[in-house]
């Protein structure tokens, strides 16, 4: 069982930075694939940023250029750090993994909350 522990969030103004973080607890070594989705109120999911074990990046085009995501080598640990905030990037933003080995195997956090004011 794998357990996504994220911390992060909160209110900021528009313009202004928050830096989300997520850890996977598991009792093996497995390794993951570990991104970010965010969902806002009446939308769907919707992808942020993904980063793979060996550092490889992916990134939703609403967030280029103002949003960073990093992972401490391959370890299962994950940041996000979102600068020049919007109102429209509100959201709760949830921590996801993907096993590499079995990627059937996904996991997801309990999400937490971004508020951007204008």
């Amino acid at each position: 069982q794998v357990q996504l522990v994220e911390s992060g969030g909160g209110l900021v103004q528009a313009g202004g930075s928050l830096r989300l973080s997520c850890v996977a607890r598991e009792s093996g070594n497995n390794i993951y694939t570990m991104g970010w989705y965010r969902q806002a109120p009446g939308k769907e999911r919707e992808l942020v940023a993904t980063v793979s074990p060996g550092g490889s990046t992916n990134y939703a085009d609403s967030v280029k250029g103002r949003f960073t995501i990093s992972r401490v080598g391959v370890q299962n640990i994950v940041s996000l750090q979102m600068n020049s905030l919007k109102p429209e990037d509100t959201a709760v933003y949830y921590c996801h993994a993907v096993d590499v080995r079995s990627p059937k195997d996904s996991y997801w956090g309990q999400g937490t909350q971004v508020a951007v004011s204008s």
